[in-house]
């Protein structure tokens, strides 16, 4: 079973999420997710200032097996955007939910927040998905 910490939220498009005191949102890919695609090696993420709406994709990584898609679990702004990646696309193998967080970004709508998932449905979700 994969990685899935406690405190953060997720997306059934293998986001998490963590919501951080100044209530911006720190987004990257699950670890379930880093693990289907295998080695990472190219990470395009959005520029700062763009504005997203929920379940807009917004960023793309690419890895040995394919190119995927990471979509915005939430409407916002972004904010802040994970320049190390671009050297060292790696982090989101070796630290998926640390070092290589992709973006962050001041919700328009926090109450959008409330339906994302909690690692229990998480979980369950890519339990699913196996079968």
């Amino acid at each position: 079973m994969s990685n899935i910490p406690k405190h953060l939220k997720y997306t059934k498009t293998h986001e998490w999420v963590e919501v951080q005191k100044d209530g911006t949102v720190t987004i990257g890919i699950t670890d379930h997710a880093q693990d289907l695609l295998g080695d990472v090696v190219f990470i395009d993420v959005p520029q700062v200032g763009r504005e997203l709406k929920a379940g807009e994709a917004c960023a793309v990584v690419e890895s040995v097996k394919a190119a995927s898609d990471i979509y915005s679990p939430v409407a916002g702004k972004v904010t802040a955007v994970n320049g190390a990646l671009t050297d060292q696309p790696e982090l989101v193998n070796k630290d998926a939910y640390g070092t290589a967080w992709m973006l962050r970004l001041k919700p328009s709508n926090p109450p959008e927040l409330n339906n994302l998932l909690d690692a229990d449905a998480y979980a369950s979700f890519i339990a699913s998905e196996a079968h």
